[in-house]
């Protein structure tokens, strides 16, 4: 079966597939001398946000949430209505961190293979030679991911969850960083696949991006009206603050954040508080809580501290949680919203002292 998933009569080569698996062996580029320190790599991130504001306005919780799922090794889902510069912002944020960013078109015709690469014949080798697919970069955009069938959309699930593409039974690696920021729209649903719940838990967060503020949709007209081209990144100043040593030493810094078990014991209790609310016939699974573990983990580093508080969770918990929560349809009905819902378990559960 390739890519694709048409079954083919032809396979490639033990030579073909001996050069696969070579591909497959990823060795770390960095030693930790030649990482920068903790501090230097705060600081490069923190200066994230400013070179953002260069292209786009008033998305700094954005912007976080992306930088977040880089530090924790996951994946943003954007919803927002069209024009609220959600492919701009991923193109600017792979700009300032020189990383390499590719964007794929989710349409209904679009195929497995488009995505992940396809096996191809080479007349003059006579071999298959495996052509990377567009999911073979550090920040792939996948724009209006709900618009392609299920068949498609499950194509990144390997890739998502393993950092890795099958290939006639060998595994491919992904680079590193590698980070799926998908887009969705949440008014029109016409001709679309709504994500399975299996696929919405890959994503460690789900960012809603409002539209903007008075003051900020008038600079943002202010800087058009000046000439701002937004297919012209360097025009706008934006430059490149971090890469990928810094997030890895972030990462590394992330990894011995310090958690209480007191606080282990309220990222549970808010879990299993979804799971027991009349209003929701889905609750956050084990795996949501691990998640909101990293999520503040990973935000209280950014905040300059070695150990999670429960505000940190506090303010990771929608972001975290919000796609893995299904409400009844009789509260649906009566005008519920998953934001609603866990604003109303995050008052309810106590908070230790």
């Amino acid at each position: 079966m390739n890519p694709n998933g048409r079954t083919s009569s032809s396979s490639p080569t033990d030579q073909n597939r001996q050069g696969i698996e070579r591909g497959t062996r990823h060795v770390s580029a960095f030693t930790p001398e030649a990482l920068p320190s903790a501090d230097e790599a705060r600081a490069s991130l923190t200066a994230l946000r400013r070179e953002v504001a260069k292209a786009v306005v008033g998305q700094d919780e954005t912007v976080t949430g992306l930088v977040v799922a880089l530090l924790c090794r996951g994946h943003v889902l954007l919803e927002g209505v069209p024009g609220v510069a959600k492919t701009l912002l991923v193109r600017t944020v792979s700009a300032a961190l020189s990383l390499d960013h590719k964007r794929v078109q989710f349409t209904p015709d679009l195929m497995p293979g488009d995505v992940t690469g396809s096996l191809v014949y080479d007349q003059h080798t006579a071999k298959f030679e495996f052509m990377k697919g567009p999911v073979f970069t550090n920040l792939l955009l996948a724009d209006e991911i709900n618009r392609t069938p299920p068949k498609t959309q499950a194509s990144l699930l390997e890739a998502m969850e393993e950092r890795q593409v099958t290939v006639e039974g060998a595994p491919v690696a992904l680079p590193d960083p590698f980070m799926v920021a998908a887009t969705q729209n949440p008014v029109e649903y016409e001709g679309t696949y709504p994500l399975p719940e299996a696929q919405l838990d890959r994503f460690l967060l789900k960012v809603t991006i409002p539209l903007p503020e008075r003051d900020s949709e008038i600079d943002m007209l202010g800087r058009h009206a000046a000439g701002f081209d937004p297919g012209d990144l360097a025009a706008a100043g934006v430059t490149a603050v971090a890469g990928a040593a810094e997030l890895q030493a972030a990462r590394n810094a992330v990894a011995g954040v310090r958690v209480a078990p007191e606080v282990l014991g309220y990222i549970v209790d808010l879990c299993r508080a979804t799971r027991l609310s009349p209003s929701l016939q889905l609750g956050a699974s084990p795996r949501g809580a691990t998640a909101l573990l990293r999520t503040s983990r990973a935000w209280a580093w950014l905040s300059g501290r070695d150990y999670v508080t429960p505000d940190d969770v506090k303010a990771l918990a929608k972001g975290t949680l919000r796609h893995r929560i299904g409400l009844r349809p009789e509260a649906e009905l009566e005008g519920a919203t998953t934001d609603g819902i866990l604003d109303g378990v995050l008052a309810s559960v106590p908070v230790p002292r």
